[in-house]
């Protein structure tokens, strides 16, 4: 089977108890659509650190990092199209004797409660990434991502270049991904792996797609491994 098809069954199968079924269908609808990039790369940075990889349990931390993208790239969505403004004009309320009642509030469109349920899924999906990888290495490194994001979105709206900003997201994530990975089969995730993370996530047009990640790269990442190993006996 595919990488990133069990990846994707991954995520998928660590949000199927979630209840009610209206925001469990929304989130394994966008895990559906969505590239499985970060998760990928995940199984990537195991299998490249050793020889026995298909034999080592990456699965829930691969999803745990897509899972926690999905739900910061959704929250970063919402918060740039904002929704909430769309709101339709107040209905006309009368007291029956044509004078108006009442004063009536906005009436929500359909697209600002489907962004109320999204709020809602981007959290979960954050909450149970953070739950998948709470007992790895790679648990601090997600505080880290959210965090940052965090500051991101902050500043965004003041920021000179607002489209770098976003762009951290997906450097930090793949960040996590090798980490994630790397520290499933070793005590310690190269530094040149985490270069090598930052370059594949840059690009200008959000997340590289699955296919953008060459199937060399377990062979690349083993290499970045040995090197620096090489470099620290030295």
């Amino acid at each position: 089977m595919d990488d990133a098809v069990r990846v994707r069954e991954s995520a998928e199968e660590a949000v199927a108890d979630i209840e009610p079924a209206r925001l469990r269908e929304a989130l394994t609808g966008r895990l559906a659509d969505a590239e499985m990039t970060p998760g990928l790369l995940t199984v990537y940075s195991a299998r490249g650190l050793t020889t026995d990889a298909d034999t080592v349990p990456v699965g829930d931390r691969a999803a745990g990092v897509q899972l926690i993208y999905e739900g910061l790239r959704l929250t970063r969505q919402l918060a740039h199209d904002d929704p909430w403004n769309a709101s339709e004009p107040p209905l006309d309320a009368t007291d029956g004797s044509g004078a108006p009642a009442v004063s009536a509030a906005p009436v929500a469109t359909g697209e600002a409660v489907a962004a109320d349920i999204e709020v809602v899924a981007a959290d979960v999906f954050v909450a149970r990434g953070f739950y998948l990888l709470a007992r790895t290495a790679a648990a601090h490194d997600a505080v880290r991502v959210v965090q940052r994001f965090g500051r991101n979105q902050t500043l965004h709206r003041s920021a000179d270049d607002p489209a770098a900003l976003d762009c951290n997201l997906e450097t930090d994530v793949f960040e996590l991904a090798v980490v994630a990975g790397s520290s499933a089969v070793s005590e310690t995730t190269p530094e040149g792996l985490r270069s090598y993370a930052a370059d594949l996530a840059a690009t200008e047009e959000g997340l590289p797609p699955v296919g953008s990640l060459p199937e060399t790269a377990p062979d690349r990442i083993a290499t970045l491994a040995d090197e620096e190993r090489v470099s620290a006996d030295s």
